[in-house]
């Protein structure tokens, strides 16, 4: 059974996410504060962090950024739910290094879904069965610490969805994806679920880290009207 940490300074909210997840089996643990959160990760693991952005005090990217900067919750899933919806607001929070982003007011059943395919994506696929190395298109990514190379840079810390991305585009290198198959294969998204807005920030964090020039990309590639490929 999954556990849980919900954080959210608005306690109503807090509590219907709590008794939806509860309904479906998992395991939950309420903090209202970035600073309780920080406590309660500190007392125990959770599987998935859902975490609101606007909070008093420390927020919640504040939050998120600490656990992208600490090895022992590196790879903690987080999904972002906050009532800030802009798509600078969505890159900020997956540059932040979160997983998902859903804005408020949201549909609880949509929280579920991406809840369960966020958990599928962490508990598969582990990096230890990954090769040790890849190589493709004028990139070397390395699976152990989560870096990539490119002729013009070294040593790119990647997030750990950024690198599930990369990882499998590079070891498709030359396919083309739409949104909405990266969406499945990647993100695990059941058909037809899930926002395209999603792949296109990190696409665009990617680029930005990866590329000498994000606004004309060399290696990560789009191909009008049918998706995106690793340029071999």
């Amino acid at each position: 059974m999954s556990e849980i940490l919900v954080v959210d300074d608005d306690r109503d909210v807090a509590q219907s996410i709590e008794l939806s997840l509860r309904r479906r089996g998992f395991r939950v643990t309420l903090a209202h504060s970035g600073v309780e959160a920080l406590k309660t990760l500190r007392r125990y693991r959770p599987d998935l962090v859902i975490l609101d952005i606007l909070m008093p005090g420390m927020s919640g990217l504040e939050v998120c950024r600490y656990l992208r900067a600490d090895p022992n919750t590196v790879e903690l899933p987080v999904i972002f739910l906050t009532a800030r919806g802009q798509e600078q607001d969505r890159i900020d929070g997956l540059r932040a290094g979160a997983d998902d982003y859903l804005g408020k007011p949201f549909n609880l059943e949509e929280l579920i879904l991406r809840v369960k395919a966020v958990l599928r994506r962490a508990q598969q696929d582990p990096v230890q069965e990954r090769q040790a190395e890849l190589v493709a298109g004028g990139l070397h990514l390395d699976c152990r610490t989560f870096e990539v190379t490119t002729e013009e840079k070294e040593g790119i810390l990647l997030t750990p969805t950024e690198f599930d991305l990369l990882y499998y585009l590079m070891s498709n290198a030359g396919q083309v994806f739409s949104s909405d198959r990266l969406l499945q294969e990647v993100w695990d998204f059941p058909y037809d679920t899930g926002s395209t807005d999603l792949v296109r920030a990190h696409i665009k964090n990617l680029r930005e880290k990866i590329e000498e020039d994000p606004r004309s990309p060399t290696y990560l590639r789009t191909i009008p009207r049918h998706g995106y490929t690793i340029d071999v």
